[in-house]
């Protein structure tokens, strides 16, 4: 443990995750804040999950708390903020890690209109309430703040998810404008674009989307990466987080940061 989060009390949602064999981003992000010496709420939809990711950052000697909240849900938005609040007085790092995908998205001309107001209301309705409810704690206490979203590559390439490239898309615009509306009040806001990662939600959870081998679609995967012919994993984008979070990217606001083995050099 170095200590770059010492002192600092972070939230993050989506802490929990789906089974699988690997850790998902934002349970490798709460685990990796609190073992930089951030006092950590872990927020999720499944409460249950997010007691596991609690007990394994207790189970490092870290400090962590469970919170349940469904982000398309306004007055939790509001609850997960006041709970931070009434436990730590302060947010100093609040990472947005909540995305879905499929359930009939696809192209334009056959994606579901349910899906895509599913989509549009978990990926980025729900990222700006967060924002919205921990803002004015952000501005009021002294220092600022630090905002992570999670966005995906997704959001500058790709032709087969209109819901969820849009939604990344309209995360990255969520951002910038909200790095710009607060920079001043000394906010900062910025977004990751993870590429194929090997977390349980996209290669377990694609493998039973597509009826395929879990296998498979790992190899898959992997063999589409440039970086090493392997995904990343949940660590790459906590670390990516982690950075973000912490005191060595104070003057980093507004940037939209690419985690993609170089998967990003082959759009445009």
């Amino acid at each position: 443990m170095t200590g770059r989060m010492k002192g600092k009390y972070a939230v993050v949602v989506g802490a929990g995750q789906s089974a699988g064999a690997n850790v998902g981003n934002g349970r490798a992000t709460a685990m990796l804040l609190a073992r930089e010496g951030a006092q950590v709420l872990c927020v999720d939809r499944d409460e249950a999950s997010a007691a596991e990711t609690v007990s394994m950052i207790a189970a490092e000697g870290g400090t962590a708390f469970a919170c349940r909240a469904d982000v398309t849900v306004r007055d939790d938005c509001a609850a997960l903020v006041e709970a931070a609040r009434a436990r730590f007085g302060r947010i100093d790092a609040l990472v947005n890690n909540v995305g879905i995908g499929g359930g009939g998205d696809g192209p334009a001309h056959r994606a579901e209109e349910a899906a895509w107001d599913r989509i549009m209301a978990v990926n980025l309705k729900g990222m700006w309430m967060t924002i919205r409810h921990a803002v004015p704690l952000m501005r009021a206490q002294q220092g600022g703040g630090a905002i992570v979203n999670i966005s995906s590559l997704a959001s500058i390439g790709g032709a087969n998810m209109v819901a969820y490239e849009v939604s990344k898309a309209g995360v990255n615009r969520l951002t910038t404008s909200t790095a710009a509306a607060n920079a001043k009040h000394g906010i900062r806001c910025n977004t990751i674009l993870p590429g194929f990662m090997d977390t349980p939600m996209a290669v377990e959870g694609g493998a039973r989307g597509s009826g395929r081998p879990v296998e498979t679609v790992r190899a898959e995967r992997n063999a589409r990466v440039p970086l090493r012919g392997r995904m990343g994993t949940g660590w790459d984008t906590a670390y990516a987080a982690l950075f973000l979070c912490c005191d060595e990217s104070a003057f980093v606001t507004g940037a939209l940061l690419p985690v993609d083995g170089g998967m990003g050099t082959r759009i445009g």
